[in-house]
């Protein structure tokens, strides 16, 4: 079996946490037994490894969050890069033409798409795990796993199955209705959409091949931009007369909001904060190196972070979408393969980074046509390369890096430099890898 992670996200839901390249899943809000955080993408990945350890995995994601994902997940990881965001539909037939072509999994493998951010146990990757003999045995094209509906919520659409069995055909999909038809549904017998889809690898790699001419997954990828911008429920689920759903029972949340994220953190407060004695049900992250004070807040969430502040009632957090998209700034905070960086200052003509390395890590042999650099070693130990010449730097050195010299730095142990960018034109566009 083979698990593809769906990885998207525009980062407006979680703001100022999150944004276009720090999605919600790769917010680390989520405390182990070790006392180390950890993100949703994280938590998912070592939940699958615990649960089926043999079971291949790829994440099927845009470029932006290819770096969060090697960063927090390691080099080795199995990635399936979009050129560009179409919706799920073109994401999971992209997908199945890189296991087919790239890892050359079987036509007659069981394939299992899920989301890659909801909050659930380990059962509910057991039920994943299932959903492979329900494949393979049973005779349907195409296997979803719905949700037990716990509330009658309009947030999500809903399965109705032929039967109150495990394993059950589906009648029909609807909509994400009002509260009272929801109600309804439930009486029925209906089940939530989680979004979970499970087939044979040929079953899709087919249905690619009828929505779009190619040869292979290279042709397909340089096709990309053509494919329809549909979901895979209306593209395919919705139209497909062979189709069943297992049942799932266990905990299941989908944490797309500030207020739902709060139900499954493992502190009220992250970073520096102080909540008074008065204050009741509140939840504050920080990731700013000054303090945070609440004093009477109810019901609240509190974040701030280098792209902003957002304070807001829990229940009116949900609507903060609309709102952010008003917003426009520049990325202070963001994860890449080799460590994370951080936006100190930013004017014109001059910017100021802080870069953590990690141990072993390596930024890309790369140059800058239009700006100068200056590193300045806080502490660990590198190996600093500068047009094919090599430097070992430690604490206090400091490196100069003029316009159109190639260079990278390896960390020997963890590393904290501070980066300064000079220049007329600065942007993440003026970049040249070798």
């Amino acid at each position: 079996m083979h698990i593809i992670l769906l990885s998207g996200g525009s980062g407006k839901r979680l703001w100022p946490i999150s944004n276009d390249v720090r999605s919600k899943q790769f917010i680390k809000l989520f405390k182990k037994d070790n006392g180390d955080y950890e993100s949703m993408v994280q938590r998912v990945y070592r939940q699958i490894r615990t649960v089926s350890p043999r079971t291949g995995i790829t994440i099927a994601t845009g470029s932006s969050q290819v770096s969060s994902i090697r960063n927090q997940l390691g080099e080795n990881v199995s990635v399936c890069v979009e050129p560009e965001r179409r919706d799920t539909c073109p994401a999971i037939l992209l997908a199945a033409a890189y296991l087919q072509d790239e890892l050359h999994v079987d036509r007659e493998e069981t394939v299992v798409v899920c989301p890659v951010d909801p909050y659930v146990d380990n059962s509910y990757y057991e039920a994943v795990s299932a959903l492979d003999t329900c494949v393979q045995e049973g005779t349907a094209k195409l296997t979803l796993m719905g949700i037990e509906p716990t509330v009658p919520s309009s947030k999500y659409g809903y399965i109705i199955p032929e039967s109150a069995d495990k394993v059950a055909n589906v009648k029909a999909f609807k909509e994400k209705p009002g509260v009272e038809t929801a109600k309804e549904y439930i009486r029925t017998g209906a089940l939530w959409n989680a979004g979970v889809f499970a087939f044979k690898l040929g079953y899709v790699i087919d249905m690619a091949h009828k929505m779009a001419d190619f040869t292979d997954y290279k042709d397909l990828f340089t096709k990309y931009e053509t494919l329809e911008k549909i979901s895979f429920d209306y593209a395919v689920v919705e139209k497909e007369p062979s189709i069943q759903v297992m049942r799932y029972a266990g905990e299941w949340k989908d944490v797309g909001t500030w207020n739902m994220m709060s139900e499954v953190m493992s502190e009220h407060t992250k970073g520096n904060v102080t909540l008074d004695e008065t204050c009741v049900n509140t939840h504050v992250i920080n990731e700013l190196e000054i303090p945070v004070l609440c004093m009477g807040c109810k019901n609240m969430v509190v974040a701030a972070s280098g792209d902003g502040i957002f304070v807001a009632d829990k229940e009116r957090s949900g609507s903060m979408k609309s709102y952010v998209e008003k917003i426009s700034t520049d990325i202070h905070y963001a994860e890449k393969s080799w460590g994370t960086y951080s936006v100190i200052d930013a004017q014109q003509g001059a910017v100021t980074i802080k870069a953590n390395l990690y141990a072993g890590r390596k930024m890309s042999y790369h140059r800058h046509e239009f700006r100068d650099e200056v590193w300045t070693v806080l502490s660990g130990e590198g190996i600093v390369t500068v047009d094919g010449m090599e430097q070992t730097v430690r604490p206090g050195d400091v490196v100069t890096i003029a316009a159109g010299c190639k260079h990278t730095i390896e960390a020997k142990t963890d590393m904290q430099l501070i980066e300064i960018q000079v220049g007329k034109v600065i942007d993440v566009a003026d970049k040249a890898v070798f």
